[in-house]
């Protein structure tokens, strides 16, 4: 899952950004309604933790140009605790979740997988639990089994292989792969990715599911005929 953090509170942001990362989310954090605008329109975000009083561009702006531009994009508010008028104003506008501080940083992670759950059982773009071919990719417990048992994966190569998987048969460009696995303040470049892509095929090697390098476009997540034939044989 990829998150982006609109919070001008610098302590407060770092806080949130060490914990999500931490827990594995890619996060980006920006201190400005109009800078959390521009990457919203410019970038797919599936969470945005969106302070409301924010320098340059207000929350409330923020959010409305965000359902003007029909993003389904979830979105949870931060909010003072006498703002209650605030909070329902938001929530009328589309935010999915509210956050009043301070708080506990377990909470706000808690409150994110319960907004995951409540967007797929209510047929949002993904699934509880995706399957392709003996690949299952567990969202919510954030792992990946093969036949089900979990692989052993690291942060990154979790979030590069589960992006393949919910695009699977489609190619997907490297950038893409690079923006979900990395942050912004990040000092690495592409050729970053194909080493995680190496790393995979041989942790899924034992599956009926291969990595295909497209040139000039990207990386395919595709049947392995031949597997699937001997298993059918």
């Amino acid at each position: 899952m990829r998150i982006l953090l609109a919070e001008d509170d610098v302590e407060l942001a770092e806080g949130l950004l060490t914990a999500l990362r931490q827990s594995g989310y890619a996060v980006d954090w920006l201190p400005s309604g109009s800078q959390a605008d521009t990457a919203l329109t410019d970038t797919n975000y599936d969470l945005v933790i969106l302070d409301l009083s924010l320098p340059g561009m207000d929350g409330f702006t923020v959010l409305r140009r965000l359902r003007e531009r029909k993003q389904a994009t979830m979105v949870m508010m931060l909010t003072a605790h006498d703002e209650t008028e605030k909070r329902i104003h938001g929530l009328d506008l589309g935010a999915d979740d509210y956050m009043t501080k301070p708080f506990i940083l377990g909470e706000v992670e808690a409150r994110i997988r319960a907004l995951t759950r409540r967007s797929r059982d209510s047929g949002g773009n993904a699934q509880l639990m995706l399957e392709y071919g003996s690949l299952t990719l567990d969202s919510v417990g954030q792992r990946i089994l093969l036949e089900g048992e979990a692989l052993e994966l690291t942060k990154r190569e979790y979030l590069l292989l589960a992006c393949l998987i919910e695009r699977s048969g489609k190619v997907v460009s490297k950038e893409h792969l690079f923006e979900r696995i990395y942050d912004w303040d990040t000092e690495s470049n592409l050729s970053a990715v194909e080493v995680f892509v190496s790393r995979l095929r041989k942790k899924i090697e034992a599956s009926n599911v291969r990595i295909r390098a497209v040139r000039g476009l990207g990386y395919l997540l595709e049947l392995d005929k031949t597997q699937i034939d001997t298993q059918i044989a």
